[in-house]
């Protein structure tokens, strides 16, 4: 990966293709889920960025806690010095809401907005997550990363995580192990912090792809992100559905031929 120095920080990226720039922004504590998409032919016309947040990888370590717009802030520094805005913005999870943050603070640099299951969790079953989520906090402040980052993932992502990780991104489980400090310390509180209303929602004018795993209800037990599926095609004026087949909220890393299939579809429609 190259790294570019942006306001006295190191982020590290990746960068494959040409034409319209697409950023894909990951979630919490898997740095590399943007590999399997970048290796897929129906987005070799784009111009794709991967890059590794700070805290995670060989990006700059944060000096203290980091805001989600923090990183909205982070990334459009990233993109304009790889002059690569207006882009199409892809984020999976927190990342997604991360990328919803650059749509609301410059909205002239985001084409289009392609949303995997963000992290909206103000909906009925948001707060039965966030709860369970929540038992991997104290594993961590006990001093066990790996249990912690295990407990986390298999929460979120199902029981079946580390088989579906393993086959598409080998190595990312330990990555994620070595960047929990960035994550438990500063993102997870970040996520809970973070405010986004009914009339937020609506200042964002751009295409949006609202994106469900159709596995994902049953491999985690909750219906969470159908609720805040709904929730965005309900809030968002130009949203539209695509529901992942043979997938969980590992969403691309565990059926990259679709997930590429139909954000292909809909970039060229953008």
């Amino acid at each position: 990966m190259e790294r570019a120095e942006v306001d006295g920080i190191t982020l590290e990226y990746q960068v494959q293709g040409s034409g319209e720039p697409v950023v894909f922004i990951h979630g919490a504590l898997m740095g590399d889920t943007y590999a399997p998409l970048m290796a897929e032919p129906s987005l070799k016309g784009y111009r794709f960025i991967g890059y590794h947040r700070r805290g995670y990888a060989g990006s700059s370590r944060p000096e203290g806690s980091l805001s989600v717009s923090d990183h909205a802030a982070d990334c459009l520094r990233l993109l304009r010095k790889l002059d690569a805005v207006p882009v199409h913005v892809v984020g999976h999870s927190s990342g997604a809401i991360i990328g919803i943050q650059l749509a609301l603070d410059a909205p002239e640099a985001v084409r289009s907005l392609t949303l995997l299951e963000p992290a909206l969790l103000g909906v009925p079953s948001g707060e039965k997550l966030v709860e369970k989520l929540g038992a991997s906090v104290p594993i961590y402040e006990s001093g066990d990363k790996a249990g912690a980052v295990d407990r986390f993932l298999r929460d979120v992502c199902g029981k079946d995580y580390r088989r579906i990780v393993d086959a598409q991104a080998p190595g990312a489980i330990e990555q994620a192990t070595a960047d929990a400090d960035a994550f438990f310390t500063g993102e997870f509180p970040a996520i809970a912090e973070w405010h986004f209303a009914k009339e937020d929602a609506a200042r964002i004018t751009q295409p949006v792809l609202s994106v469900l795993g159709a596995n994902t209800g049953a491999s985690i037990g909750l219906p969470v992100y159908s609720e805040i599926h709904e929730h965005v095609l309900e809030w968002f004026l130009n949203a539209r559905p695509f529901v992942l087949p043979k997938a969980g909220h590992l969403l691309q890393v565990e059926n990259p031929q679709d997930m590429a299939g139909g954000l292909a579809a809909f970039l060229s429609a953008n």
